[in-house]
């Protein structure tokens, strides 16, 4: 669910040795892409992976001291005839990126959709932050609930 890669150009400016960003849509990508060069990124250390996010990850052998999860609300494709439900299947989408995440390493799990509850099982398995309030932008604060964002890490 990389979009148009604003999270991974941060990321890299930030000071991050490689950056992957996916996403199934290829438009996305070459915006992404684009973003990337404007900013002087090349894509030798910062890959783009045309791919469902969720396959990906289960695929996906490597490790990372990051993960930075903001997906959709809601999505279908015609191509793998699935529906993506964030209030449904995040609980799975962060589970598979945990196994991607270094031990010492972090996940930012964002979302926009207001009525989102996170599943209370993640809480047991994973330690789990609310950082909602900490990371919504000043314009957005007499709306709270537009924003809600969680820090998962693996448990000591």
């Amino acid at each position: 669910f990389g979009y148009t890669g604003t999270a991974t150009v941060h990321a890299a400016m930030g000071g991050a040795a490689s950056t992957v960003t996916g996403d199934l849509s290829a438009t996305y990508l070459q915006w992404a892409r684009m973003n990337f060069a404007l900013n002087g990124l090349g894509e030798v250390n910062n890959r783009v992976e045309q791919a469902d996010c969720l396959a990906w990850l289960a695929e996906c052998r490597s490790t990372f001291d990051l993960i930075f999860v903001d997906p959709p609300t809601f999505s279908n494709t015609k191509k793998e005839k699935r529906v993506f439900d964030v209030q449904q299947d995040h609980g799975n989408l962060i589970h598979k990126a945990m196994s991607r995440l270094a031990r010492e390493g972090v996940l930012i799990f964002s979302t926009n959709f207001r009525r989102f509850e996170l599943d209370g099982d993640l809480g047991e398995q994973y330690l789990v932050t609310n950082i909602s309030r900490d990371s919504l932008a000043f314009d957005f604060s007499r709306n709270q609930r537009i924003h809600r964002c969680w820090e998962v890490r693996h448990r000591p």
